[in-house]
């Protein structure tokens, strides 16, 4: 009977992997099918994914999801995930699509199917009180930074600068970490401080006295296999780009437009 039950699990998990790359190999007319999108996008990173006070997800990620959904004619479905099980969610078929501020590092690239070209790009950043004496990254030598676990960056500064990481899921649980004193400061993506530093629990008594550093790019996902949608995704960022979609996006959230989306606009609208 042993012996039967471990022959039907494996039969199951390999039946489930050929479906899954049947699906991934026909992604746009699987979803167009369904008639709904789904996308993973985070709901705790303001201004590219949060909360309203309504409790619905919004934000410039939510957006370009909407976005997309649109080009399909579908609904859209937003799933809610952290750097920690964004990866996990689409290799087990939880989403279609991953738009979750996610860095492109070649680790990650051989396990999803990026998108490109990139669609954003960012620099890292510490959200700090403005009562800490700290006004250079080797001024972290020794002190203790708040850090979101999954974040591809923390073992990076802690080698470079000689800060100490204590990590967390999410973002809200390193944010109150800072308020509680647990840490010096928050290390986090640069865009993501920015919009912080627009509330008033934030503008008051924190800054970002600190240049940033580790420049990299943001890349949406699918999975192995799903060449159709990596295509029509490929398509839709270059479209964003040439439309400034982006760029309005950031305005529209109170962010400074960055120089990679300013300058991949103009190149894109030049273009035409």
């Amino acid at each position: 009977m042993m012996k039967s039950f471990l022959r039907g699990a494996v039969f199951s998990v390999a039946l489930a992997g050929v479906l899954n790359a049947a699906m991934a190999a026909d992604g746009v007319d699987a979803i167009k099918k369904r008639g709904t999108l789904v996308v993973g996008v985070k709901a705790d990173y303001k201004p590219f994914g949060f909360r309203s006070p309504e409790g619905a997800i919004v934000g410039i990620e939510p957006d370009l999801a909407a976005d997309i959904a649109k080009r399909l004619n579908v609904k859209l479905e937003l799933v809610p995930v952290v750097a920690s099980n964004r990866i996990e969610f689409l290799q087990q078929g939880k989403i279609d699509v991953l738009i979750a501020t996610m860095s492109d590092t070649p680790e990650r690239r051989k396990v999803v199917q990026a998108i490109d070209p990139p669609y954003y790009s960012d620099f890292v950043n510490v959200l700090m009180p403005k009562s800490t004496q700290v006004h250079d990254w080797p001024d972290l030598k020794g002190k203790t930074l708040c850090a979101t676990s999954g974040s591809w960056y923390n073992k990076d500064v802690a080698r470079t600068y000689g800060a100490e990481i204590s990590a967390f899921d999410g973002s809200e649980k390193p944010l109150l970490a800072l308020k509680q004193g647990n840490c010096v400061g928050y290390v986090y993506d640069q865009t993501f401080i920015q919009g912080r530093l627009l509330e008033a629990d934030w503008n008051g008594g924190y800054a970002m006295p600190l240049k940033g550093v580790l420049p990299t790019r943001w890349i949406m996902a699918v999975a192995p296999g799903n060449e159709t949608m990596k295509t029509f995704l490929e398509g839709a960022t270059r479209d964003w780009m040439k439309t400034g979609l982006i760029v309005d996006e950031e305005k529209k959230f109170g962010i400074t437009p960055t120089e990679y989306a300013r300058t991949m606009h103009e190149q894109a609208a030049a273009a035409k």
